[in-house]
C-alpha cells in the first residue's frame, strides 16, 4: 500500500499488481468514504432513525381518536360454528312460533297480567342464591347484603316473593349477577358465540356459567326430575307470556335476525360487565330464551 499526498488531501489506494486485494478502484476521499459508510449504515438500519425520531416531541395540535381507531379496539367475539348456531336459532325460532307463543297467549288469555308477574317475582326470589353468591365473588358485599335483605323482605312482607315490596317500598334494587358475569369481571372473554337450544343466545363462558349457577337454583333440587323438568317448564311459559311481541318486532326491524340478536346480546353483557353500579337496560330477548341468562 502507498500513501500519496496530493494537492493536500489525502488519498488511500491498494496495488492489485502486488496481489493485494482492493477496496475501491482509483483513489477516494476518506472524507467521503466515511459518509457513505455513515448514509449505508442507517439506511441498513432504519430503526436507528425511528427510535431517534419518536424520542423527539413533535408539538402537534390534540386531536380526538379517529373513528376507525375506536372501532380497531372493539374485540369481536368469534362465531366459528356459525352453521351450526344457525341451525340452533332456526329450531328456537320454531319452537317459539310453533309452541310456546301459542301456549302463551292462550295462557294469557287465561291469567292476568297482575298474576303472571307475581309468579316471576317468585321464581327470581328463589334464584337469590345466584345472585347473593356471584356479587361475594366479585367482591362485591353490598350487592350482597342488598339480595340478603331483598329476599328476607320479599319472603316476608312479598307474601313469599310474590310482590317486590324490597323495591316499590324500600327502593333495593335487584342486583342481577351470575357466574358467566363473574368470569366476564375477572376477564375472561366470551370464547366463541353459541345458540343454545331450548335457551337461546349465549357464550362459552355464559354456558359454562349457566352449569355453575345451576348447583344454586332450587328448582334443580326438586324431585323426581320431571316436576324440577315442569317447573322449569311452567317459568319459561309464564316469562314468555310477558315479553309476546318483542321478539317480532326485533325478527320484522332486523335485515337478519340471527345477527341482530347475537350483536344485542353481546353488547348488553359486555356492558353489564362494565357498568359499575349503573343499570343495563335489556334488549328484546331471544326466541325461547332471554338475554339476561
Amino acid at each position: 500500500m502507498r500513501v500519496v499526498k496530493r494537492n493536500r488531501v489525502l488519498f488511500m489506494q491498494f496495488d492489485s499488481r502486488e496481489g493485494k486485494p482492493f477496496f475501491l478502484q482509483g483513489k477516494i476521499p476518506m472524507g467521503l468514504l466515511l459518509f457513505s459508510l455513515l448514509v449505508l449504515a442507517l439506511l441498513l438500519h432504519p430503526p436507528l432513525v425511528l427510535a431517534e425520531t419518536k424520542a423527539m416531541p413533535v408539538p402537534t395540535e390534540k386531536a380526538e381518536p379517529a373513528a376507525d381507531e375506536e372501532f380497531e379496539e372493539e374485540v369481536i367475539t368469534p362465531d366459528p360454528i356459525e352453521p351450526w348456531n344457525r341451525l340452533m336459532f332456526q329450531f328456537n325460532d320454531k319452537l317459539y312460533f310453533w309452541v310456546l307463543k301459542p301456549a302463551a297467549k292462550g295462557y294469557n288469555a287465561v291469567v292476568p297480567r297482575g298474576a303472571r308477574v307475581s309468579v316471576r317475582n317468585f321464581f327470581h326470589n328463589i334464584t337469590t342464591p345466584i345472585r347473593f353468591v356471584n356479587s361475594l365473588l366479585q367482591g362485591k358485599p353490598k350487592a350482597a347484603v342488598i339480595e340478603v335483605t331483598r329476599f328476607g323482605v320479599n319472603s316476608t312482607l312479598g307474601i313469599g316473593g310474590l310482590f317486590d315490596v324490597a323495591h316499590k317500598e324500600f327502593n333495593l334494587k335487584t342486583q342481577d349477577e351470575d357466574l358467566g358475569l363473574t368470569l366476564g369481571h375477572y376477564g375472561m372473554g366470551e370464547v366463541i358465540y353459541l345458540v343454545l337450544p331450548f335457551f337461546g343466545p349465549s357464550t362459552l363462558r355464559d354456558a359454562f356459567g349457566r352449569v355453575g349457577d345451576a348447583f344454586l337454583d332450587p328448582v334443580n333440587y326438586v324431585t323426581p326430575i320431571r316436576d324440577s323438568v315442569a317447573i322449569r317448564a311452567y317459568d319459561t311459559l309464564n316469562e314468555t307470556s310477558l315479553q309476546l311481541g318483542d321478539y317480532e318486532d326485533l325478527k320484522e326491524a332486523a335485515i337478519d335476525p340471527y345477527l341482530a340478536i347475537k350483536d344485542a346480546y353481546i353488547q348488553y353483557r359486555k356492558a353489564r360487565i362494565n357498568r359499575g353500579d349503573a343499570v343495563v337496560p335489556a334488549p328484546p330477548a331471544g326466541p325461547t330464551g332471554s338475554v339476561e341468562q
